[in-house]
């Protein structure tokens, strides 16, 4: 079983048995058909044969997770392409098409070119099961009267804003109002209006922090937010025409969907007290980079005593400590080397180990394809070769934050050589 990117969706490719059974053609009774503009939704199986094997390509089933996958019906490309033939089906039919593959591919998915593996002469087989259909009037007036029975069930008075969404304050806060320019930090869930939870910040290790006045979410959101002051709550009802609107948001929001936000201003600081708040900020953080930067000569002295190191560094500042001499060819720039290591701090910290994951890494040596001092040093092994490079931060990450890494870290890397292959080929 193969995974690979296919114009818009996923391509899961077994070979063999395309599952013909499960997909016969049926027709029902219902005589509504679709037509373009109308949203659908369906399950799909598309398959080719790739040398002379029936292959499925895709399978909403799979890639849906079980869901049907729900599309807008766009106008049909040219006579009897993929969507055309959607139009004959009625709600609860299936149907089985062939459709030439350069037609498909070129015209239909829009690719620039067919995909190799298929003949230019060949066909793509589609088993659709057709499920339902929406026009977008329906879909309004079905969001129109799920908002109704939701604000009744709710006993909510409150008359909407011009807008159309609904701001019921449970908290005004006594801090800041929030103003064009101001940083607001907050917590919020989102819930359409069925009560599924879609989002909630508090999974996220820190609130949501953003300049107001700058698209937040939701026009509808942001609208309700400009109301409110820092400490203050309130539950906003944002119909879909304020919120992701006829086409929805992926897989996530369904078209025409109304949305519930339950939103916490956790703080609003003035747009001047946020631009003095980055100046002392950046003063600070300029400040800890000196201060690391001075730092790192006495780190790198005390890990080479603490750890009896006796090696005259390189003129770069590279110390290689060679612990296996490796019998095989020595890498030349341009060269492609395969490689294990384990990388840490000077403190013992691990970043990162190529053996958790039990994959060598590979890169073109010499290319600028990994830090300095790993192009450095790893030109100094053999194949077969082990050794520690200690590599300080002028030839690593310097004075940038790399999340594990802190500015001006010394890097300690053991590494295996594992394989050299000439002339950068795989």
């Amino acid at each position: 079983m193969v995974l690979i990117p296919f114009y818009g969706f996923s391509a899961l490719l077994f070979p063999g048995d395309p599952g013909l059974g499960s997909y016969q053609e049926q027709m029902t009774k219902d005589t509504l058909k679709p037509k373009s503009g109308d949203w659908i939704s369906l399950h799909m199986i598309y398959s080719a044969k790739i040398k002379g094997v029936d292959t499925i390509l895709y399978d909403s089933k799979i890639f849906q997770k079980g869901s049907p996958l729900l599309i807008q019906l766009p106008p049909p490309e040219f006579k009897g392409d993929l969507f055309e033939k959607i139009m004959t089906l009625s709600r609860g039919d299936s149907g089985i098409f062939e459709i030439n593959a350069d037609s498909l591919f070129l015209k239909t998915f829009r690719a620039p070119q067919r995909p190799a593996f298929i003949d230019s002469n060949g066909v793509v087989t589609f088993r659709v099961t057709l499920l339902s259909i929406d026009s977008p009037e329906d879909m309004k007036k079905r969001e129109e009267a799920n908002l109704n029975k939701y604000l009744e069930e709710k006993k909510i008075t409150t008359q909407p804003r011009p807008s159309g969404i609904y701001f019921l304050e449970t908290d005004p806060g006594n801090g800041l109002k929030v103003d064009t320019g101001c940083m607001v930090k907050l917590n919020l869930r989102v819930f359409l209006i069925d009560g599924k939870l879609l989002y909630n910040s508090a999974d996220r290790p820190d609130p949501i922090k953003f300049k107001y006045g700058k698209r937040f979410d939701t026009r509808g959101v942001d609208e309700a937010i400009g109301l409110m002051k820092g400490g203050g709550k309130a539950t906003i009802i944002v119909p879909s025409k304020m919120g992701f609107g006829e086409q929805g948001k992926g897989a996530v929001v369904p078209p025409y969907s109304t949305l519930i936000y339950e939103v916490d201003i956790l703080e609003v600081l003035s747009k001047a007290d946020y631009e003095k708040e980055q100046v002392d900020l950046k003063a600070k953080e300029m400040q800890q980079k000196q201060t690391a930067k001075k730092e790192e000569v006495l780190k790198i002295a005390k890990y080479l005593k603490d750890n009896k190191v006796d090696v005259t560094p390189t003129s770069t500042g590279l110390f290689y400590i060679e612990k296996v001499k490796g019998t095989g060819p020595q890498p030349v720039p341009g060269d492609r080397v395969s490689v294990h290591y384990t990388g840490t701090l000077l403190d013992g910290k691990k970043f990162d180990s190529s053996l958790d994951r039990n994959v060598p890494f590979a890169f073109n040596l010499g290319k600028g394809q990994v830090i300095k001092g790993w192009d450095e040093g790893i030109a100094m092994m053999r194949q077969g070769g082990k050794a520690t490079l200690i590599i300080p931060s002028n030839i690593a990450y310097g004075d940038r934050n790399m999340g594990e890494i802190p500015p001006y870290a010394t890097l300690v890397f053991d590494v295996e050589l594992l394989e050299v292959s000439p002339g950068g080929t795989k």
